[in-house]
């Protein structure tokens, strides 16, 4: 089973926009996002399917996704027919509500890794979670048994959401906190990695405002952000990404840890804060962020 590995930013861009796929590679997102779904007139799909197909075998070796169009549109299996391709690492499926939607993918992408040659579960998953129904059924969602394994992620979607509720989202996002702490709950609990949050969409030259939801979705326990603009992906790795000071600390933590722990003890205060093992783990993933991202060597 092939892993999604670290998402700290996801960025979209539209598959009509092939020059707009070049420069979004070299903006420093861990993953570039072709959109075939909201971004793409219903009267250019085939075209957009065919350009977003060019660039995953142009650029094979770059880790590169595909926002398909969702199950039910009439559109999903051609496009995943389209783009299917040893070197995507994946899709990513709009308006997840049910269990059952999982399954239905899973088997999907089945039948195109088998078409293509490559072993099973190679495709990755994004599944975004943007309406009522899918924020209320997201455990469910993802305690869906698959086999054989694929990796699955969540991914918040606020503007579908906040449609479906019938609300306005303000600067502060004060109205999504209850989604986005069931999302990240909920993940953790079906033992997924932590979810990507939705897109800061209320005004794309306010970084300092993106800054601040970023820190509010990462204080919920979302691994990264969605992001519209290329200006929006190094505030957001900085968010996500450990400090020096953090991965210091972290390695600090883990060495007295392990010297106590052979010493019989499992528990010790440093610079007068209690560690224990869950204080250790948590290190010990800060260590490892910064390892994949090249500020531990």
């Amino acid at each position: 089973m092939k892993t999604i590995g670290m998402l700290r930013t996801a960025l979209f861009v539209p598959a009509t926009r092939p020059d707009r796929v070049d420069k979004a590679l070299n903006a420093g997102a861990d993953v570039v996002v072709i959109d075939l779904e909201d971004a793409v007139a219903h009267a250019l799909k085939d075209e957009a399917r065919e350009i977003a197909r060019k660039k995953v075998l142009e650029h094979a070796q770059r880790k590169l996704m595909v926002r398909v169009n969702a199950l039910g549109s009439g559109h999903n299996r051609k496009d995943l027919q389209s783009i299917a391709d040893a070197s995507l690492t994946g899709i990513m499926l709009p308006k997840v509500e049910s269990g059952e939607q999982i399954l239905e993918i899973h088997e999907r992408l089945l039948d195109c890794e088998r078409d293509c040659g490559i072993p099973p579960g190679s495709f990755c998953v994004v599944a975004l979670i943007e309406s009522a129904r899918g924020v209320q059924n997201v455990f469910r969602i993802f305690s869906e048994p698959i086999t054989p394994d694929r990796a699955f992620l969540a991914a918040f979607g606020a503007a579908d959401y906040s449609l479906d509720i019938g609300i306005n989202i303000s600067r502060d996002g004060a109205e999504l906190h209850y989604p986005r702490s069931r999302i990240a709950v909920a993940c953790r609990a079906a033992g997924k990695e932590p979810p990507i949050d939705t897109p800061f969409m209320i005004d794309l030259k306010d970084l300092d405002a993106l800054r601040t939801d970023a820190r509010r979705a990462k204080g919920l326990g979302f691994q990264g952000k969605l992001c519209i603009h290329p200006s929006q992906v190094w505030p957001c790795n900085e968010i996500f990404s450990p400090t020096p000071e953090e991965i210091l600390y972290a390695r600090r933590v883990v060495e007295s840890f392990e010297k106590s722990e052979a010493g019989g003890i499992g528990a010790l205060q440093l610079d007068g804060k209690f560690i224990d093992y869950p204080v250790v783990e948590r290190s010990r993933r800060i260590i490892r962020l910064g390892e994949s991202i090249g500020q531990v060597k």
